[in-house]
């Protein structure tokens, strides 16, 4: 029996849509970031992830010492965990600081796409042409969201950029999908993973980085971030890949930058424009064929 098969599909079902929640939580970052601009990446970086942390330990605390046991992983498990979410950070960080912002998203959206393709190897995971079809409309209306109507232009000279977004691509996108080999590791488990990334992201900091003071409105947007985006987030998507239906979540996670520009949009942040629109549709027949297709194979 595959893993698959194994789990029933109401479970499954309940599980995607954790994992969804994952995605709709993200789409925040950016309005948040917006408001944390001024500070170096990796002081949010370990202050949002120490927080996250805090939080999720602080919450099996509450439960009882026995809890905290839930902490306990395999190292394989923790490896993973840890490299792909401090990986994925300083890539992402990275590609930042040396190429375009649109080209840079566009680059770093990827990773929906390459999910649904990596999950193709997944023993037990069948790929239908609607989830393909479905996930390929997520990122055309990604492509229309973030050029706005004009052309894109590489230059070789931000190369390094490039290649880092497409190594954060790949890197989120290979964790999503092995996270499932442990699927029997409580999800609860990440807690410590955050922990751990948050410590690595203070390093890297006071290395590399000045220190600032955050304002009083930056620590309530750092707590905000540590509380939803990166801990709750992260939690419910760690449940998601590892007993929802990983195309589908896939699929989905092409709402996460078009949520982020509508929550721009009515913070008066961003300009509309045709494009928007034209994603909004896309993501809307693409997250329906995903549905269908998942629902018809349960």
């Amino acid at each position: 029996m595959t893993i698959a098969s194994a789990i029933p599909y109401a479970s499954r079902r309940r599980a995607t849509l954790l994992g969804v929640v994952a995605i709709v939580l993200w789409s925040s970052l950016a309005l948040m970031a917006l408001f944390t601009a001024e500070l170096p990446p990796f002081e949010v970086l370990a202050i949002s992830f120490g927080i996250g942390g805090l939080c999720g330990i602080g919450m099996l605390a509450v439960r009882g010492a026995g809890s905290l046991n839930t902490l306990r992983q395999p190292w394989a498990a923790f490896a993973l965990t840890v490299t792909a979410l401090f990986g994925y950070h300083a890539l992402y960080f990275f590609a930042f600081r040396h190429a375009p912002a649109v080209e840079v998203n566009l680059i770093n959206y990827l990773w929906p796409l390459l999910i649904v393709v990596f999950a193709a190897c997944l023993p037990g995971v069948r790929l239908r042409a609607g989830q393909i079809v479905g996930t390929a409309l997520g990122l055309v209306g990604v492509v229309f969201m973030v050029m706005r109507g004009e052309g894109l232009a590489f230059d070789p000279a931000h190369l390094q950029g490039y290649l880092a977004a497409f190594l954060a691509a790949v890197t989120w996108a290979a964790y999503s999908v092995l996270n499932r080999r442990f699927h029997a590791v409580p999800s609860a488990a990440i807690a410590g993973s955050c922990m751990v990334v948050g410590l690595l992201a203070a390093v890297v900091h006071a290395v590399f980085e000045t220190t600032l003071m955050p304002t009083t409105s930056q620590w309530c947007v750092l707590a905000l971030m540590g509380v939803g985006p990166v801990g709750i987030a992260f939690w419910l998507w760690d449940h998601g890949t590892k007993h929802g239906d990983i195309a589908v979540l896939g699929t989905l996670a092409y709402a996460a930058p078009l949520l982020s520009t509508l929550l721009l949009l009515i913070s008066g942040r961003v300009e509309p424009h045709a494009g928007q629109a034209i994603a909004v549709a896309l993501l809307i027949v693409g997250a329906w064929l995903s549905m269908r297709t998942s629902r018809v194979a349960g």
